[in-house]
């Protein structure tokens, strides 16, 4: 991990995210399902500031990205972390960017004061879910998430 840094990612780069989105929905067996274009990104990231992004660079090369926001929870009674999104690039894996990139956003947390971190991860990606255990995340088996899209809100609103 020579020359490996974690860091913010800057106004001039929401083409690089949406990049790295692409490439997390294509891994995940959803490219069709990417509908954000660069001015969304920009847009919802660095004006509305709805979310934020970090990027892992080794040397001088993004390898990896990830987005949180902050949600709250009423039981801890203050905001958590909440990773929505976590992509190394397939050459990189396995050589610990990954836990580099949740060590850095935990350090976060504890500074913020979150009451946890949370994420969702699909049952058939085995390896990030071993990974997951080893580092002491454990699923919420009792909890299923539940999806409203953009047209169901709508139509449910009026």
């Amino acid at each position: 991990m020579a020359n490996f840094i974690i860091r913010p990612a800057k106004e001039t780069e929401a083409s690089l995210i949406l990049e790295f989105i692409k490439k997390l929905a294509d891994y995940e067996k959803c490219s069709d399902e990417v509908v954000a274009d660069e001015a969304t990104i920009y847009n919802s990231i660095f004006v509305e500031k709805a979310a934020e992004v970090v990027f892992a660079e080794e040397d001088g090369v993004v390898i990896g990205f990830a987005l949180f926001f902050h949600n709250f929870s009423t039981f801890v009674g203050r905001k958590g972390l909440y990773l929505e999104d976590l992509f190394i690039v397939p050459e990189k894996r396995g050589l610990g960017y990954g836990k580099a990139i949740l060590k850095y956003l935990a350090n976060i947390a504890v500074e913020r004061n979150c009451g946890r971190m949370e994420w969702i991860c699909l049952d058939w990606n085995t390896p990030s879910l071993a990974f997951y255990r080893s580092i002491g995340a454990f699923p919420l088996d009792e909890w299923t998430v539940q999806r409203m899209t953009e047209a169901v809100v709508k139509e449910f609103a009026k």
